[in-house]
């Protein structure tokens, strides 16, 4: 007798409706460039930025700044030689401008602080500068009526207020009061210029 085989059992059908299934980690990996991309761009530019564009940037301001410092310096120690020669200071260079009559002589006024009007002394001014003459007696004339001319001085830089000095032409306005005070103290026309060398307001 022959003996009857189990008969198989038939494949499951798909449902309908049911998705097809996918590959395993097919999805991720193909969304895995974008994700890099997204991420790196901004890290990539903040290093950029962080240690490429700064320190660039940073060494040419410096460099800049100390070229200009380098080219200011040798100017103003030969401005500074000029004006010690011209008034008395630098020796020789004093007794040339009396002996010439024509060559400029000057008078230096510095470090003069005085607190501005309307500030309740909570804001000054402090000055440095050269008066400059054609007159060959003008140091000696200066520093035989110094204390007047200091006077003068403070009184006018203390009427200021810091309104005058926002104004453009202040310091033109300033310097030409300055010299009209110091001639009427010394009775004729001495003063004839007058030259910032600093000038600070805080």
């Amino acid at each position: 007798m022959a003996e009857k085989k189990p008969e198989s059992a038939p494949a499951a059908a798909p449902e309908k409706g049911a998705a097809p299934a996918a590959p395993a980690g097919g999805g991720i990996k193909a969304l895995l460039p974008a994700i890099i991309a997204i991420v790196a761009a901004p890290a990539a530019t903040w290093a950029v930025a962080q240690f490429v564009l700064i320190p660039k940037l940073r060494s040419a301001v410096h460099e800049a700044a100390s070229g200009e410092s380098h080219e200011a310096a040798p100017a103003k120690a030969e401005k500074s030689e000029k004006a010690e020669k011209s008034s008395g200071h630098g020796g020789k260079g004093g007794e040339k401008g009396g002996e010439k009559g024509g060559a400029e002589e000057g008078y230096k006024f510095e470090n003069i602080v005085v607190n501005l009007s309307g500030t309740m002394g909570t804001r000054y001014l402090k000055v440095t500068f050269l008066v400059t003459g054609s007159k060959p007696n003008l140091h000696a004339r200066f520093e035989g009526s110094r204390a007047q001319l200091v006077d003068v001085t403070l009184a006018v830089l203390s009427s200021l207020t810091l309104a005058d000095l926002e104004e453009s032409g202040s310091k033109n306005i300033l310097r030409e009061r300055l010299l009209a005070a110091y001639n009427q103290v010394l009775g004729e026309r001495i003063a004839e210029g007058l030259f910032f060398s600093e000038f600070v307001v805080q």
